[in-house]
């Protein structure tokens, strides 16, 4: 049934707009982007089922829900108030977008697909896994309360000759072989 034909008296809810109101994640590049791989993906699932070789239901499936857990990981975590819940969210599609990365490898290691066929795919899922990589980084609080300083260790040289000094005397002294 179509709605457009249905008769339904008009009221402010049913009347079209003539701009939609977004929400706010529909205004992220990433969720856009996700949007993208889904709409190149779909046509790239439906030629390797059609695929004898290399069994690919199994692995066209895994791409197929991966692609739409990232895509919806990153709509419900945009929509979380805490930091630590909506980076956790973000971290959930990253892996959910590496997930197609690697579904994407299997296609081509199983000879579904010629190597040449995912790379737009995949420079797409790498624009998403860096972006993915700064929200996390931007909401995960704990990210920036433990870490440790980064310290340079240097050894002077004249301390690599004792101790190397020390080791080559030592290992004539204090073991009797043999008796």
């Amino acid at each position: 049934m179509n709605i457009q034909n249905c008769n339904f008296p008009e009221t402010p809810a049913n009347r079209p707009h003539p701009k939609s109101p977004l929400f706010d994640h529909e205004r992220l590049e990433v969720y856009k982007l996700q949007l993208d791989f889904i709409k190149w993906v779909t046509p790239l699932i439906e030629e390797a089922m059609r695929c004898a070789n290399g069994r690919p239901r199994e692995v066209c499936d895994q791409l197929d829900r991966a692609s739409i857990s990232a895509v919806l990981n990153t709509a419900e975590g945009n929509g979380k108030r805490q930091r630590q819940i909506r980076a956790k969210f973000f971290d959930d599609a990253r892996g959910s977008a590496t997930e197609c990365a690697g579904c994407l490898d299997a296609v081509v290691a199983k000879g579904i697909v010629a190597a040449e066929r995912v790379l737009d795919g995949k420079a797409l899922l790498v624009r998403v896994v860096s972006i993915l990589c700064k929200l996390i980084d931007r909401f995960d609080e704990a990210s920036d309360r433990f870490h440790e300083d980064p310290v340079v260790y240097r050894i002077r040289q004249a301390d690599r000759l004792q101790s190397r000094t020390r080791r080559e005397r030592g290992r004539g002294r204090g073991r009797k072989r043999g008796r």
